[in-house]
Order: C-alpha cells, then sequence, then structure tokens
C-alpha cells in the first residue's frame, strides 16, 4: 500500500509521541498501531532512539479518518485516501447529517466508531489473537462501562451487516463472537462480588444460541454488583423457571437476539413469566425482543432496548 504524502515536518520541531497522538484525536494507542502498521495510514519519522515521532499533519490525518469511519465507512477503504479527498468526504458527511445531529460527530462517538471499525477488520482478517488484544486495550484506555454499551453492541451490530450482506462468513462472526464472549465472561467472574448482593438469573431461551448479549447483560450485571446465575444459551423455559425459584433471585434477565419462530419464542417466555414468582420481573433484551417489544409487554415481560436501559432497570430492581 503507497504511504500518505505529508509536507516534512519542521526540523525544528520534534514530533510528537504517540501518547500526544492518543490524547489530541481520542483513538487509543493500539488503533493508532493498527492504523499506522496494517493500513499504512500515516508515515512517521522516528527520533534518534528510534521512536516513533508523528506530525502535525499525522494528527490531522488520523482525525479525519476517525471521522471518516465514524459514518460506517471501514478504514481499509479510507486510509488509501489522500488527506485531501478525506477532507473532502468528511465534509460531504457533516453536511449531510441531520441538523438535530449537529454538524460533525463528537469526538467520544467518533473514537468508538474507530474502536469498531478495527476490531471489524481484525475479525475480517480472522487474527482472533489480534482481536482479543485490542478488545482488552479498548477496557485498558476506555473503561468497562463503554466497552460493554458502546463498543461489544457497536461491534456486533457492523458484524451482522456485513454478514447479512455477504462480506463477512459464519467463521469470521464466530472469530469475534469467541473474542468478545470470552472477555465479556473474564469481566464477569473477576467482578467483585459483595455479601448479601442481589441475585441475577441470566440465560438465553430455547433455541436461542447467541451467547453475546447474554455475557453482556451478565458482565453489566455483575460490574454493578449483582451475583450471578449465569445458565448460557438454549435453556428451556422450564429449567430457567427451576433455577430461578432454587437460587431466590431477585430479577431473571434473558437475550434474545433472533427468532426463527416469533410464536415459539412469545410462548416460552410466556411460560417463564408465568412460573416465576410475581415479584421477580423477567427482564428480556436483544434485537428480537425489541421487534416483539408491544406484544412481550402486555404479557408482563420488561422489554429494554439496550444494555444502559437494562442496567437502569436492574438498578431500581436492586434498590428493593
Amino acid at each position: 500500500m503507497p504511504k500518505p504524502i505529508r509536507p516534512a515536518s519542521s526540523p525544528t520541531l520534534p514530533g510528537h509521541p504517540i501518547a500526544v497522538v492518543a490524547e489530541r484525536t481520542g483513538l487509543s494507542r493500539d488503533v493508532l498501531r493498527v492504523w499506522e502498521r496494517r493500513y499504512g495510514a500515516v508515515d512517521p519519522t522516528r527520533s534518534a532512539g528510534g521512536q516513533r515521532r508523528y506530525s502535525d499533519e499525522d494528527v490531522a490525518r488520523f482525525r479525519l479518518l476517525a471521522a471518516a469511519t465514524s459514518h460506517g465507512r471501514t478504514i481499509g477503504l479510507v486510509a488509501r485516501m489522500t488527506t485531501p479527498q478525506l477532507e473532502e468526504l468528511v465534509a460531504e458527511d457533516a453536511a449531510a447529517r441531520p441538523a438535530t445531529q449537529g454538524s460533525a460527530p463528537t469526538d467520544a462517538h467518533a473514537a468508538h466508531a474507530a474502536i469498531v471499525e478495527t476490531a471489524l477488520e481484525l475479525s475480517r482478517a480472522l487474527d482472533g489473537n489480534g482481536l482479543d488484544r485490542a478488545l482488552r486495550h479498548v477496557i485498558a484506555n476506555h473503561g468497562v462501562p463503554q466497552f460493554i454499551e458502546e463498543i461489544v453492541p457497536g461491534l456486533m451490530h457492523r458484524i451482522g451487516d456485513e454478514w447479512a450482506a455477504g462480506r463477512l462468513t459464519i467463521a469470521h462472526e464466530h472469530i469475534a463472537s469467541a473474542a468478545v464472549l470470552a472477555i465479556l465472561l473474564d469481566t464477569a467472574r473477576s467482578a467483585r462480588e459483595l455479601p448479601g448482593a442481589p441475585r441475577l438469573l441470566v440465560a438465553t431461551p430455547t433455541g436461542e444460541w447467541h451467547a453475546v448479549g447474554a455475557a453482556l447483560v451478565a458482565a453489566a450485571a455483575a460490574l454493578d454488583g449483582w451475583s450471578l446465575v449465569y445458565l448460557g444459551v438454549d435453556v428451556p423455559a422450564a429449567d430457567i423457571v427451576a433455577a430461578a425459584r432454587a437460587s431466590g433471585v431477585r430479577a431473571v434477565a434473558l437475550s434474545v437476539v433472533r427468532a426463527s419462530n416469533p410464536v415459539a419464542l412469545e410462548h416460552e417466555l410466556r411460560e417463564v413469566r408465568a412460573g416465576l414468582p410475581p415479584e421477580v420481573p423477567l427482564i428480556v433484551g436483544g434485537a428480537a425482543a425489541r421487534q416483539m417489544s408491544s406484544v412481550l409487554s402486555k404479557s408482563g415481560v420488561v422489554v429494554c432496548d439496550s444494555i444502559r436501559a437494562m442496567r437502569a432497570v436492574l438498578a431500581e430492581r436492586a434498590e428493593r
């Protein structure tokens, strides 16, 4: 890949270390390194000691790349563009945004989108180890709440879109899911459990094999101080009810990403709701649950449209 053309740095200026570039762009060091090494986004100079030094033009280019990827373009595509082309593209995107969204993406939005695109490209390359490292660096740099509420949902949404468009295979999806799942379960297991913490049962109902949604709930709940009864995927309604009653949980949270048979899913969730004590809420999230929200709500099921919303419901429940 040809290196981007940029003016030479002033001989009186030593250039910026990667820590400064990360601070000025909102991008993590890991994202900066991947964009440079894998995609040739910039061509930094070297200090006398061999450390990378980035010019003001490099910083500006990283900002443009972050803005371009925040609109859904892949880093592999936009990294090939010249800086003037990027400036034109970002200006067009800004002009096309609805007035209610502002004239440009926020730094946080652009940074999150950049992280998602980098993770997507690592998944596309079937680089499971690289993806694991990149995602763990995200947690170190941005914290668990942002990872859970922004990065993972954004990545899985992009993976789903690319798979539906035929640009990714099941193998790519499995690489991404395996890396995300391992980190989420590690996060849930490592959370400190306080004496007397409220208990939450987490699972997916019969026929639902997508584990990431349930793991997201488990990690978020553990972060907020819940004690977990994590059953995993494809659990029959009767077993969910039996486990909930036996363990004395204060709430049950299920994840449903896809519903191949909505009628059967509705029946399954009704059975869980009917089998639980009245004071124990059944909370359901995921794309399929959102699509069936009105039907499920009539059956007494609490439907959440995001991890942030589910955390709010659980926080209210924990105070009772």
